[in-house]
């Protein structure tokens, strides 16, 4: 085709309202078309053939079709691995520039960089911009300009330097004539990609002020219905703009909520700078730990037949829906890593494989924050007493009884481990690991 086009690549934002990359392709004077690509790279490596993460895509490109649909447009859509699909591409259309939003994750540079120079070749640029974050980078730095190490002190700056101006939405809305007007275009499905519906309903895409008004005094109750936004797999995604959610705390006061997304923000600046997390522990001394790693355990802790109710309601939790209330993946992590003493890597790729609303950042982050190796880690000789964590946020084990039916039968199994003795050998262990 003659006419030159200007495409918006849409990875982690699938959305058209507020989305940067979309709005600088939208201002470059060109027609625009939507691409998205589910790379083979990551889903050849999926296990499950019924991943709630690939339907939830499928859903919302679906939803995208049918919103440009209504404007005389389409989305392009894709099944492959990212440069080869481009390769294709820039000999089927004619193309001025590519837009994209940043991504932090160390695959996604090196992708992101293939392509980009596969695009340079070819005379077409590539431009990309910050989407997913409130601030990234080196937007949030200490005072000798490098990145922050501890969440406190950034939490600060990162407070102090919020303003309307970081929160603005981009105007999309004002340039949707610039769609390229073209018919539909064929889109993958499910079985075309080798996976299977799973056809249970997702959480809703939007929060409320009530939400906010309760979210710090009801969040870490996990029996309470509506006590967590449910919104992180909506941010992961980004069919739904983290400023749009931000603006709204802010706007309510609600420094609990907002809190949150400073933390993610946190997570996402520790990846792009200190990128040997993916693999290893944050402090590398507590790389020297050495683990039990019992299979047979960790297989216990999997399915949830751990003999400690909290950790295994969490457990069968995460393995029939894929998700797991946040307080309950803080005390299911530190069990697996201070009682039983498996490497938290275990943990983090199981969770990996489970979650939902999976994101590399935060799953490592909190993972890390568990096993004592991370940013702002706890003292390794912190180790959470699950039965009292029970007690003092799902007293009336309404949570519990909920995913554990048979728990005052003879089915339900006895305690795995003892805490006492397991704190100690975790607190022994740590200890001379540390000292090596």
């Amino acid at each position: 085709m003659s006419e030159t086009l200007s495409l918006v690549w849409l990875r982690r934002d699938l959305r058209l309202h507020d989305n940067a990359a979309l709005y600088h392709a939208l201002k470059s004077g060109r027609p625009v078309l939507p691409v998205f690509i589910f790379d083979r790279t990551i889903l050849d490596d999926l296990d499950d053939r019924r991943d709630r993460r690939v339907e939830f895509l499928v859903q919302e490109i679906d939803r995208l079709r049918d919103e440009l649909a209504k404007m005389g447009s389409a989305i392009l859509v894709r099944y492959g691995k990212p440069i080869d699909v481009w390769k294709e591409l820039t000999g089927q259309y004619t193309i001025g520039d590519v837009f994209a939003n940043y991504d932090y994750e160390v695959y996604a540079k090196e992708r992101d960089k293939a392509v980009s120079e596969l695009l340079a070749e070819k005379g077409i640029g590539f431009h990309t911009s910050k989407d997913q974050t409130i601030f990234d980078r080196d937007e949030v730095l200490s005072g000798k300009r490098t990145p922050y190490t501890v969440f406190t002190p950034y939490s600060r700056n990162w407070h102090g330097k919020l303003n309307t101006f970081y929160l603005k939405a981009y105007p999309t809305e004002q340039y949707t004539n610039q769609f390229w007007k073209t018919s539909v275009l064929t889109v993958p499905t499910l079985a075309d990609m080798n996976f299977q519906p799973v056809g249970e309903p997702f959480p809703a895409r939007t929060t409320s002020d009530k939400l906010l008004d309760t979210y710090d005094k009801t969040r870490d109750f996990p029996a309470l219905p509506h006590s967590t936004s449910q919104l992180s797999m909506h941010l992961r995604f980004g069919t739904i703009s983290v400023r749009d959610l931000a603006r709204q705390a802010n706007e309510t006061d609600d420094k609990t909520f907002l809190n949150e997304l400073c933390w993610r923000d946190f997570y996402f600046q520790v990846l792009d700078h200190f990128p040997h997390v993916e693999r290893h522990s944050f402090r590398r001394q507590y790389d020297q730990i050495e683990w039990r790693n019992n299979e047979d355990e960790f297989d216990k802790w999997c399915r949830g037949e751990t003999g400690y109710p909290i950790v295994d309601a969490g457990m069968r939790q995460l393995n029939t829906i894929g998700w797991m209330h946040n307080r309950v993946r803080m005390i299911t992590a530190s069990f697996l890593c201070k009682h039983l003493l498996i490497d938290w890597r275990w943990g983090e790729a199981y969770f990996g494989k489970k979650l939902r609303d999976y994101d590399l950042s935060a799953n490592n982050g909190g993972w890390q924050w568990a096993a004592g190796s991370g940013t702002d880690a706890a003292p390794y000789f912190r180790v959470f007493n699950p039965d009292r964590q029970a007690k003092r946020f799902d007293a009336k084990q309404e949570y519990i009884r909920h995913w554990i039916p048979e728990l005052d039968t003879k089915s339900y199994p006895q305690p795995m481990v003892e805490h006492s003795m397991a704190r100690q050998r975790a607190v022994e262990t740590y200890k001379k690991g540390l000292a090596k």
